[in-house]
């Protein structure tokens, strides 16, 4: 049989057989040609031949956008045969074709926004074309029943023939024929018709158009137009700050989900999930590396912006893609031998646990009220009322799985479970970040307290130098060291505001009595600075990492990005402690800067998250005022993904109504919680 029309094949007459297929390859090449030049001689206004198409939106009464005419009086007979095809199968194919892709530039991420613009569904295919930028790409619901291998197979071995060709109606057809499970994936015969219509109606300007078309291959030659247009620097960032944002949170779901996995499996059954991410956790350091570069204060050509966003899009993906490599076994793992009755009970019983430790948290927090000040706490400010909207959550959670349980629909229970388990997770940290913010406040008391002692030795060094500069200045840094020696032990005080002013003087007055220190008492200051420093680094860098982990859902790429610089900072200044102090002081110091900004952007984007309590929580039995509305909002602030823990799992929610095809919170990088397909040139 023909594979691309079903038709039997006479052994006798292979050789006319080819030539006829070569023959009706070369019509089916010109009578593409000649639309687009009849157009141009016939159209009225038309500048050019090709113009460039944003993502479009497909009517509700056909499967087809045509926004270059590529099938003219065709389009009736593609459509019937479209739908005829989703009749048999209960698989529908949607095709768009354009002139290039635009805003994004990527075929597959063109056709992907299309299909979300459209709401399209599990079984909802989209083959989208660009008629003039000779691209393409057919794409489907990451839970579409036809697995990657197949769509490969009907893209390259059906689809891609006929594009080639240029019978953009044959294309469409083939295509949907194979989706609809049809074993030749032919019958493209429905754009004949149209295709011998258009070389009898356009045979008088054959000529024209050879002559137009090679004139235009030998522009394009010497140009360079006709290619693919590189992305802009523009794109490039959104695409680089937006594939970093998933990948984090994939990252740290992935984390969260693999200590749940130890704890109920063990080491050993998990280690390939272990290696997977910390190989995907250096590659997340070194993207957000590269978006610290791109941030900084030191001015970059466009040659090197372009070249470390697209260093940020190559990382997450190979990150993403570590992470999905282990995404199905790690389902598998998750629910192997998996007892909902038992599991409901132990993560009840962890849900009682972290409740009780709220109240005692909040004791504690009053009672750091009293003695330092809000700017000193503002990092656990909220934590308490956040961890009771936690738990919240937890319990209404657990007790929709406990009734899934009773009537036997475990698959339902676990989603609940799942998602419980992570929120009394966030609780426990909530609370235990208060008391450690508790214990860092107090290190940096004695800290501040040791660094007034080295300021009052300085003062005397200096007064001993016999200068009237030095000696005014010391003048000055004994008044400071009093001052901060008092506010050491006063009821309101910001140890981390006392260090930044003790780091300031400081620096002041070693500016003056450097040059009589010798090395030896130089490097012991610089060990002690260290010593300082360090802690004070460590401890913004904790806080800001626990305010990050419990308000995800709500923050982006910039404090992200402050985030992890910090750690590598904090990481490389430990590491250089005992050779090269002076240097490792410097990465502390920095790493305190950065952890301060990451913490303030932080806040800034938690504070202006609040429009999602409204509207936008409706499907989630409203907002904030709602009844249970304001613990799935802290669920929702708190990353957690709670799409059918709630409301029976129906329509609703995020994501159009449409299920990933996966559960809360899965092992896996962002492209788990994508669409698939497969397309390339033709």
């Amino acid at each position: 049989m023909d594979a691309a029309r079903g038709l039997p094949i006479d052994s006798g007459s292979s050789a006319r057989t080819g030539e006829r297929h070569w023959c009706m390859r070369a019509v089916r090449k010109w009578s593409a040609t000649l639309t687009i030049v009849a157009g141009m001689v016939i159209g009225t206004g038309a500048t050019g031949l090709a113009w460039a198409e944003d993502p479009v939106s497909f009517p509700p009464s056909s499967p087809v956008v045509d926004t270059v005419d590529a099938l003219g009086g065709g389009t009736d007979e593609v459509v019937a045969a479209l739908d005829a095809a989703a009749d048999r199968s209960g698989r529908q194919l949607f095709v768009a074709y354009v002139s290039t892709f635009t805003n994004p530039a990527s075929a597959a991420e063109w056709a992907d926004e299309t299909a979300i613009a459209s709401n399209m569904g599990s079984e909802d295919y989209l083959l989208a074309v660009a008629v003039d930028g000779g691209a393409y790409y057919l794409s489907a619901a990451s839970d579409a029943s036809l697995s990657p291998e197949e769509l490969d197979r009907i893209s390259l071995e059906v689809i891609e023939p006929e594009l080639h060709d240029g019978d953009w109606a044959g294309a469409a057809v083939a295509g949907a024929n194979a989706i609809a499970g049809d074993a030749a994936g032919g019958g493209g015969g429905g754009g004949w018709g149209f295709v011998w219509f258009i070389v009898i109606a356009a045979v008088i300007v054959v000529i024209i158009a050879i002559v137009l078309s090679r004139r235009k291959k030998k522009r394009d030659a010497a140009s360079g137009e006709g290619r693919v247009p590189l992305p802009s620097i523009d794109e490039l960032r959104r695409q680089a700050g937006s594939a970093l944002v998933q990948v984090d949170d994939a990252v740290k779901t992935s984390e969260e989900e693999l200590g749940f996995a130890v704890a109920s499996y063990g080491e050993a059954s998990t280690e390939s999930f272990r290696t997977a991410l910390d190989t995907a956790k250096a590659k997340v350091a070194q993207a957000f590396t590269l978006q610290q570069q791109l941030d900084d204060a030191t001015p970059d050509t466009d040659e090197q912006r372009r070249e470390w966003y697209g260093g940020i899009i190559r990382l997450t993906t190979e990150a993403d893609a570590l992470l999905d490599e282990q995404a199905e076994q790690f389902d598998e793992l998750r629910a192997l031998e998996r007892d909902a009755p038992a599991q409901l009970a132990r993560v009840q019983e962890a849900a009682t646990a972290a409740e009780a430790t709220i109240d005692p948290a909040e004791q504690r927090l009053a009672a750091l009220g009293t003695q330092y000040a809000a700017s000193a706490t503002a990092p656990v400010g909220d934590n308490l009322t956040q961890a009771r909207s936690r738990i919240g959550f937890a319990r209404e959670a657990l007790a929709a799985a406990s009734a899934d349980v009773a009537s036997g629909d475990a698959a339902q229970a676990a989603v609940g479970i799942r998602a419980a388990e992570e929120a009394v997770d966030q609780t426990a940290l909530l609370t235990a970040a208060v008391e450690r913010l508790a214990v860092d406040l107090a290190a940096a008391d004695t800290a501040v307290a040791a660094g007034v002692d080295d300021l009052d030795r300085d003062v005397v060094t200096a007064r001993g130098l016999q200068n009237a500069d030095a000696a005014a200045i010391a003048d000055r840094v004994a008044a400071e060291s009093a001052s901060i020696r008092a506010a050491i032990t006063a009821p309101g005080r910001d140890p981390i505001a006392l260090q930044a002013r003790l780091e300031q003087v400081d620096a002041e007055i070693d500016g003056t009595i450097q040059s009589v220190r010798d090395a030896a008492e130089q490097a012991a200051r610089v060990q002690a600075q260290l010593s300082r420093s360090l802690t004070s680094a460590r401890s913004q860098v904790q806080a800001a990492e626990d305010y990050l982990v419990a308000r995800r859902g709500a923050i982006g790429a910039e404090a992200r990005t402050r985030l992890a610089e910090a750690g590598r900072l904090l990481v490389e200044a430990q590491g250089g402690a005992a050779t090269d102090p002076a240097a490792a002081l410097a990465s502390a110091q920095r790493a305190e800067r950065l952890a301060a900004e990451a913490m303030s952007l932080a806040q800034r984007d938690v504070g202006g998250f609040g429009g999602m309590s409204g509207a936008g929580m409706s499907g989630y039995g409203g907002g904030a005022g709602g009844s249970g509305g304001g613990d799935v909002f802290g669920a929702v602030l708190g990353g957690i993904l709670i799409n059918s823990v709630l409301g029976g799992g129906g329509g609703g929610g995020f994501g159009g109504g449409r299920s990933s095809g996966r559960s809360a919170g899965s092992f896996g990088g962002s492209a788990t919680r994508s669409r698939r397909g497969s397309g390339g040139r033709f």
